[in-house]
């Protein structure tokens, strides 16, 4: 992978953007794409980022309501907690924020964005892990839900956390990305930091090609992990003709995955192109004939109802958004250590430049019946 796009991926990665609180990992993402082609940002009052790129001067319709749009789209939201109750003693309970698995997070660090007046670094706390030595042994070993899990931030009392933290502040988990080799990466937010990565990319290397038949805009969108809000937004405020989404999506070559359930998916085989649900039949075809000009890989995802992504509210918008779904393969999503191939990954932007590069701003994304 190209240096600085590696760097972009792993500011972005580390950079804290719980659902409903992305702000700080939004402006990461305008910074970039500003430098790297767009000829236009903003953002709408919820935080949804935009960078539009334009068709070329010379072959661009006058008529600018007639200028073909493609959006290419990923999350910027990441899964987290939020405190839900401080006790007497200064521990705090939490609510997540996204799905979380409980069992998965006891030991885990988190820091928090305080809101708390005069409080400016993040609050460092730890979910309480009782020792193995003191736990009751007697019985069936019990699995505690997440309401019953507490969070030590060293406060002595009640009064000495709310100090530091008010109801309602945000935490993420406190892993930050890591290369297991050249290829390997691993993070606590490739669901789906890397959907918003592929837009950004997507847009640089479109820009790059001085042909450009159609007006693109990546899409940076906001909580998705708490009911796809953001899509649903920018669907309806930017309607494009055609809508690719990134996202991630399981890889299912670690043990315990039943395939005949879930489908034979594996890491660096190529990214997951879904068949399906919310997948316009044509724009799929587009992208498997694009891939195969292009020599890369896709996996097949059958995907007969819902994705579980932002696809699923964008195509519903306006009478219907054609659109396509490809995904990033990836293991033990929804942790804090996501693994995932970056061989896999980079091939997204460049499937997503050649689509948009092969249009000629007329197609009509529709069967013929």
């Amino acid at each position: 992978m190209r240096t600085e796009s590696l760097a972009f991926l792993r500011k972005l990665l580390d950079t804290p953007s719980p659902s409903g609180f992305e702000r700080e990992g939004q402006r990461v993402w305008l910074d970039y794409v500003r430098a790297n082609g767009a000829t236009r940002t903003w953002n709408d009052a919820y935080g949804n980022c935009f960078a539009e790129l334009l068709p070329t001067p010379t072959i661009r319709p006058r008529d600018e309501s007639k200028i073909f749009t493609v959006a290419i789209c990923g999350h910027a939201d990441e899964i987290g907690l939020m405190v839900q109750h401080i006790d007497s003693n200064g521990f705090i309970y939490c609510r997540s924020i996204g799905g979380i698995d409980a069992a998965s997070i006891v030991g885990k660090r988190l820091q928090f964005r305080s809101t708390v007046k005069g409080v400016d670094a993040p609050v460092i706390g730890l979910i309480g892990a009782t020792a193995i030595h003191l736990q009751d042994r007697t019985g069936e070993p019990k699995v505690r839900k997440l309401h019953e899990l507490f969070v030590d931030i060293g406060a002595k009392d009640e009064a000495a956390a709310r100090a530091r933290l008010n109801i309602g502040d945000p935490a993420t988990f406190l892993d930050s990305s890591m290369m297991l080799s050249d290829e390997l990466i691993v993070a606590r937010a490739l669901d789906n930091r890397i959907g918003t990565w592929v837009a950004a990319e997507t847009l640089r290397l479109c820009a790059e090609n001085s042909m450009r038949h159609v007006r693109i805009v990546a899409v940076s969108t906001v909580q998705e992990e708490v009911g796809l809000h953001g899509a649903e937004m920018i669907a309806a405020s930017l309607h494009p003709n055609v809508a690719l989404v990134t996202d991630v999506g399981h890889a299912t070559d670690s043990p315990g995955i039943t395939q005949a359930q879930h489908g034979q998916f594996k890491m660096g085989a190529g990214p997951k192109i879904a068949i399906g649900g919310a997948m316009q039949p044509e724009v799929v075809a587009r992208l498997l004939e694009t891939a195969e000009r292009l020599t890369i890989p896709l996996q097949r995802g059958a995907t007969p109802g819902a994705s579980g992504t932002d696809t699923d509210s964008i195509f519903l918008a306006g009478g219907g958004i054609p659109s396509g779904l490809v995904s990033f393969p990836i293991r033990y999503m929804h942790t804090t250590v996501e693994m995932g191939n970056l061989r896999d990954l980079e091939q997204i932007p460049v499937l997503f430049a050649g689509f948009c590069e092969g249009l000629r701003g007329d197609e009509r994304f529709a069967p013929t019946l």
